[in-house]
């Protein structure tokens, strides 16, 4: 639906689950893909050898969001390869949940620092780099959990709401210089984060969404290539939900 054959774009997360389905539009798309990972070397391995095909335009590199160090290092590689960058997707997320009473300190830190600081860390690295272009489009993947607050997730559900606030505020700042900032927000997507839920809790969580099923990675994707466009340039400050009614 939109041609990004002249753009690199970064995916955070991009590898895996959601971020997966994110990195092979925008190939599908023409663009040159940066997706990150920082854990799972075999999930990685296993998408850089499924779409071997576009080799040319994939690069996948390993490193911690939630490190501003090496965040900055990444960047600088960026500055070396590339003669610009024209969108970050900020996918990046994990779940750690438990009950706020019996969350431990390292629960509560590292969601938030995944999913919250890395965001930050992310945008405050690549804004200036778009600024020197008059263009950018940054997407950050919240998530339905910051409306609902889901039992078991305030740290998850905090992280999330924390993203909606930031993007916000970062919309407002660098509006004038052709940059957007928005969210999309899936609900139920069927990935392994779905899949790891017992039985009877993705029933339950079935009967909650009005279409009766859970959504698609390419349900998040095109919500993402669209906000990403040139064609969405006048949308900024707000989010997508992606969550078949709920």
């Amino acid at each position: 639906m939109f041609d990004f054959s002249s753009q690199r774009v970064i995916i955070t997360g991009g590898t895996r689950g959601i971020g997966a389905g994110i990195s092979l539009a925008f190939l599908q798309a023409g663009a040159t893909v940066i997706a990150t990972y920082s854990v799972n070397d075999a999930a990685a391995n296993e998408f850089k050898n499924k779409y071997e095909q576009n080799s040319s335009r994939l690069d996948i590199q390993k490193y911690d969001v939630s490190s501003s160090k090496e965040v900055k290092s990444f960047f600088k590689y960026l500055d070396e390869k590339y003669p610009s960058l024209e969108v970050l997707v900020n996918n990046s997320g994990i779940r750690q949940d438990a009950i706020a009473a019996l969350m431990n300190d390292e629960q509560w830190e590292k969601v938030l620092d995944v999913n919250l600081t890395g965001t930050f860390y992310m945008s405050r690295e690549i804004i200036p780099r778009f600024m020197s272009n008059r263009f950018g489009r940054i997407i950050n993947i919240s998530s339905l959990g910051a409306d609902i607050g889901f039992q078991g997730q305030a740290n998850y559900a905090a992280s999330k709401a924390g993203q909606l606030a930031l993007t916000k505020s970062l919309s407002k700042e660098v509006a004038k210089k052709g940059i957007t900032v928005n969210c999309v927000m899936p609900g139920f997507i069927d990935t392994e984060l779905i899949k790891d839920l017992p039985e009877e809790q993705r029933k339950e969580y079935l009967k909650m969404i009005p279409q009766k099923r859970f959504g698609k990675v390419e349900d998040v994707a095109h919500a993402v290539l669209f906000l990403a466009s040139r064609e969405a340039s006048y949308i900024t400050g707000t989010s997508i939900k992606v969550a078949g009614g709920l």
